[in-house]
């Protein structure tokens, strides 16, 4: 095509006005396409989908059965994983990897925006004997054996730090211990540096330090 010819398409889009697609008339030519809208998630549709784990997590993810995770609060995006993990099943639990096969990504970011919106309810250590050894391993670590200070990654009073590490406050101290050692058994094997540091503590540290993060606040 004439570069006169070319010219004079040009400008007869231009004046049209109406966003012709000129790629499909000339080779190389491409206008810039829309942004989509961001993807925003809904609390108010997080809780409609979250309808089946009411059961399990109560209406609004706090302190039900010790067995179940507290997800009042927790960061949205650790939900998020969490529930990719079972879909894809990296990360094994029967029930849960049933619940999330229907799950969509758009689905798991609303079911996350709603149980983050809802305000844990403190919880309490319970055993006066062992919250001293506890407290010292979640702030101080086991230097001898190579294991971190739990504050570190999950912040002083246990909120965790957003798309990295999960809260733990307030966390059931049955729950906590329960992963920890599924952790150290490779039971759980959807976090290398978690089951590395479980590998590395005995039964008592385990429950010691799990009992004292159920009464962070």
């Amino acid at each position: 095509m004439k570069s006169s010819a070319v010219s004079s398409l040009l400008r007869a889009a231009a004046h049209a006005g109406a966003g012709l697609v000129l790629s499909g008339l000339l080779p190389g030519v491409v206008l810039a396409a829309t942004p989509a809208a961001a993807f925003k998630p809904d609390p108010a549709k997080g809780q409609q989908l979250a309808a089946p784990c009411m059961a399990c997590h109560l209406a609004d993810g706090n302190r039900g059965s010790p067995a179940n995770p507290i997800l009042a609060g927790q960061h949205p995006e650790y939900i998020v994983k969490q529930l990719t993990e079972y879909k894809s099943g990296k990360r094994k639990n029967a029930i849960m990897q049933g619940m999330a096969a229907p799950l969509s990504t758009e689905d798991m970011r609303h079911i996350a925006a709603f149980y983050a919106s809802k305000q844990a309810k403190p919880g309490f250590a319970r055993n006066k004997d062992t919250v001293l050894l506890g407290e010292q391993i979640y702030r101080g670590g086991i230097a001898g054996r190579q294991v971190p200070a739990c504050a570190g990654c999950h912040a002083p009073n246990g909120a965790g730090i957003p798309a990295q590490y999960p809260r733990l406050s307030g966390q059931h101290a049955e729950y906590t211990e329960a992963q920890m050692l599924a952790f150290r058994s490779g039971a759980r094997g959807n976090n290398v540096q978690m089951s590395t540091i479980a590998s590395r503590m005995t039964d008592a540290e385990i429950k010691a330090v799990s009992d004292y993060i159920a009464g962070l606040r």
